[in-house]
């Protein structure tokens, strides 16, 4: 089985550890991964913002780099949710484009999704002595159903004890460019979400989307808690150093 790896731009430019924890998954369940050297993105800001230009040649050149691979895994909830939810929105008006992109939303699994699924998973080679919480983020829960799975997971690593936060699944203001066109709204709910995860006593906040990683760490820093980690589930799942 061909798996094609979607690493997402965010990943690629802010943290690639995230990419290489989840080839490492990925390889570990015994597929032949594929990784396009030119993927960039599945257009979602552009989509998300209007212009539906760019979201319409992006959507179209990742699905020319994925078309032939049995499965697409995405170490992200919302660029899951773009491809198998919001692809068929961005080609509704192109026949041929649309058949093409429903072929692909059909195969297309977020991380933990497709560990948990597909892979069936018995075990876990990471390991993490202490305790964490989970964040679910919005669009990996509410398009894709992706709440069990990573608890699954992260349930099989030996030394971690998962406790769960007040309002785990509350947004924590991200929302793509929500926390531009929304400032004030979105830092008022990160501070709450931090405020959740200071309350649950853990050491860690996992979760499996960047977006919502570097909106909920930016308010940690300023908020002045330097000691709480902030980590993507395949960086668990895959062994993380301690620090």
């Amino acid at each position: 089985m061909r798996v094609g790896l979607f690493v997402t731009c965010l990943v690629d430019l802010m943290r690639p550890s995230i990419g290489f924890a989840a080839l490492k998954l990925l390889e570990a369940a015994n597929y032949e991964i594929v990784v396009p050297e030119a993927q960039t993105c599945c257009g979602q800001p552009g989509w998300n913002s209007g212009d539906r230009k760019s979201a319409l040649a992006l959507a179209e050149k990742l699905i020319d780099e994925f078309e032939g691979c049995d499965y697409v895994v995405v170490p992200s909830g919302s660029c899951a949710g773009m491809i198998r939810v919001h692809f068929l929105e961005v080609f509704r008006d192109e026949p041929f484009l649309l058949a093409r992109a429903e072929r692909l939303a059909a195969r297309t699994y977020e991380l933990t999704e497709f560990l948990a699924k597909v892979a069936k998973r018995a075990q876990i080679s990471g390991g993490f002595e202490g305790i964490v919480t989970y964040h679910d983020s919005c669009s990996g829960l509410r398009e894709l159903g992706v709440k069990a799975q990573p608890r699954q997971l992260l349930a099989k690593v030996a030394g971690l004890e998962l406790v769960e936060m007040e309002e785990c699944e509350t947004c924590c203001g991200f929302g793509g460019t929500f926390s531009i066109k929304f400032g004030e709204i979105s830092s008022a709910m990160a501070e709450k979400k931090c405020a959740n995860i200071e309350a649950s006593g853990a050491q860690a906040v996992v979760l499996g989307d960047l977006g919502c990683m570097l909106n909920i760490e930016g308010r940690m820093r300023a908020r002045g808690d330097s000691k709480t980690r902030v980590l993507h589930v395949a960086e668990v799942l895959a062994g993380v150093k301690e620090e």
